[in-house]
């Protein structure tokens, strides 16, 4: 007789950052490790040190680590939806995030299995309902209760913590934080790239690792130059008008005016997990 497979009774959205590690450490104290999985949606940009803490913090834990990956790139998926995410439209975090998780809950979870995120008390505005003009939009909360499961949120509760809290909680236990912290990014995703990032974001990822994004202004020089419909996800005001540049474009407004931009406008603050 063949062994009939448990489903998990609980699912950790991993993305390898601080924050879901603490989740993670948080919930399993409540649950412990029977039937607790951490699920990671890999985009093939991440940064390398990612995968270390990945397996390091999990083995900690003693929990499941689940990797899914579409086998794309983000700049593979905006070729083929002839589409470049921007910080309104990601089809990047929909189907090589969203989509792959999903998927997987659905084909390996029961209803009422509990689905954790990593939004913390920064963020309540995304996990519970609020009324926009008038109307009531559900939040992050109702969305996934609609969809059947059980959604927790450890961070949300006290007591808040902040990223250095996290990061010397780290270090008391032996593990090192991931490498992208160390340089200053505030979130572990994509190498520290993001079709969402602001300027200040973009300036970082240029003065800290220049190499990295020069790979990606060339994949975007590629594309754009493929596909003449498509548009660059940075934008640029000046002289009373906002418009696109490229990363080659920005890159070269840096260069010769490097105090232009401040450290505001991060734009992408990680959290792909969730629309």
């Amino acid at each position: 007789m063949s062994e009939t497979k448990t489903s998990p009774k609980v699912v950790i959205m991993y993305s390898g950052g601080l924050v879901s590690f603490k989740a993670s450490e948080r919930i399993v104290g409540e649950h412990g490790t029977d039937g607790v999985v951490a699920l990671f949606a890999d985009t093939m940009i991440e940064d390398a040190d990612l995968y270390r803490f990945l397996h390091e913090s999990t083995r900690h834990l003693g929990i499941e680590l689940v990797t899914v990956c579409d086998g794309r790139t983000p700049w593979q998926v905006y070729r083929d939806e002839k589409f470049i995410g921007n910080s309104r439209v990601d089809p990047c975090s929909k189907i090589l995030k969203r989509k792959l998780m999903e998927r997987w809950v659905e084909e390996n979870c029961s209803k009422g299995t509990i689905l954790v995120y990593g939004l913390d008390w920064s963020e309540r505005h995304r996990i519970e309902d609020h009324v926009v003009k008038g109307k009531t939009e559900p939040g992050h909360r109702s969305r996934v209760l609609a969809m059947g499961y059980l959604p927790q949120y450890p961070m949300n509760e006290k007591p808040y913590l902040t990223k250095d809290d996290i990061i010397a909680d780290l270090h008391a236990i032996g593990i090192k934080e991931p490498y992208l912290y160390t340089l200053g990014f505030n979130h572990n995703n994509c190498g520290g790239f993001c079709c969402k990032m602001g300027h200040a974001q973009a300036r970082h990822l240029l003065a800290v690792l220049p190499d990295r994004y020069r790979e990606h202004e060339e994949e975007e020089r590629r594309l754009l130059a493929e596909i003449p419909t498509t548009r660059p996800f940075l934008r640029y005001r000046s002289r009373g008008r906002t418009r696109g540049v490229t990363m080659e474009q920005f890159r070269k407004i840096v260069e010769q005016q490097p105090m232009l931009f401040d450290d505001h406008g991060w734009g992408c603050g990680g959290g792909c997990a969730i629309d």
